[in-house]
């Protein structure tokens, strides 16, 4: 997969699901990262956006992207300013939340379908896209467990890496 250079990297996070690609039975098909460095003994989570925790970067894969390897990547970039090298594929994760969970404004979002994929960390950047509204640390394996309790897909990511536990 080719690597983006810095001075290619948009500063400006994507917004919208005009291009959002869906699977046969509506599911929102999302991409995401289990950002580790480099001797696996932490992950890098961030802020949530939409409410308080902590996730793993993730989001769409839009139309203009060949693989979710690269939406994976492009997310990482916007939602945690790293740039990083896809080291495993992690595969599929369905969505495990209920509907109550999923309910956005009130309004019922479509079902995902998770694909995560294991990546080294290559540069963290200063500065990044969502940063005036994420932040993001690195956390062993054991704390970034207990802060995904309530994103059961999430730690199904987490718990097929190889982060050191």
């Amino acid at each position: 997969m080719a690597q983006q250079q810095q001075g290619e990297r948009s500063m400006q996070a994507r917004t919208g699901r005009d291009k959002q690609r869906y699977g046969p039975n509506g599911e929102r098909l999302v991409a995401g990262v289990v950002p580790l460095n480099s001797d696996r003994s932490q992950v890098l989570l961030i802020q949530s956006s939409g409410r308080k925790g902590w996730v793993l970067p993730k989001g769409g894969w839009e139309t203009d992207e060949k693989t979710q390897a690269e939406a994976a990547c492009r997310e990482a970039w916007e939602e945690a300013g790293i740039e990083c090298k896809v080291e495993k594929d992690l595969g599929t994760i369905d969505e495990k939340r209920s509907e109550s969970q999923i309910r956005k404004y009130g309004i019922l979002a479509p079902r995902a379908s998770y694909r995560f994929y294991e990546v080294k960390v290559r540069v963290e950047r200063d500065n990044w896209p969502e940063k005036h509204k994420r932040d993001r640390k690195w956390m062993t394996y054991r704390t970034a467990k207990d802060l995904l309790q309530d994103r059961p897909e999430l730690l199904e990511a987490l718990e097929r890496s190889s982060i050191r536990r």
